[in-house]
């Protein structure tokens, strides 16, 4: 899976919104993100929140346009394409590869 990283505040506020939708193999990491809305957006998304270790704490599946999630505790959150987290086995208490380190920090 590729990743991308949102680093900075204006790229986290961002996120997907008006991009195309992403590919089977890409993913948005947010860290430092415990919530995401997908309000003007024309997709669902999956949405898998992190613990600062890189941990599945909790995927909301499809998330409609117009939604909001949150996972209370949550250190970043991955943003992929609807059936995306279970393509890639992201499930809770599933550990996300280590080129992901850096999520709590």
């Amino acid at each position: 899976m590729h990743v991308r990283i949102a680093a900075g505040f204006m790229q986290r506020a961002r996120g997907l919104l008006l991009r195309p939708p992403l590919m089977a193999n890409e993913a948005l990491l947010l860290p430092g993100c415990a919530s995401v809305h997908t309000f003007g957006m024309r997709y669902a998304i999956d949405v898998v929140f992190l613990d600062p270790l890189g941990r599945v704490l909790h995927v909301a599946r499809a998330l409609r346009p117009w939604r909001v999630a949150s996972q209370p505790g949550a250190a970043a959150v991955l943003e992929l394409l609807a059936g995306g987290a279970a393509a890639h086995q992201l499930y809770p208490g599933a550990v996300l590869d280590a080129a992901l380190s850096g999520i709590g920090a």
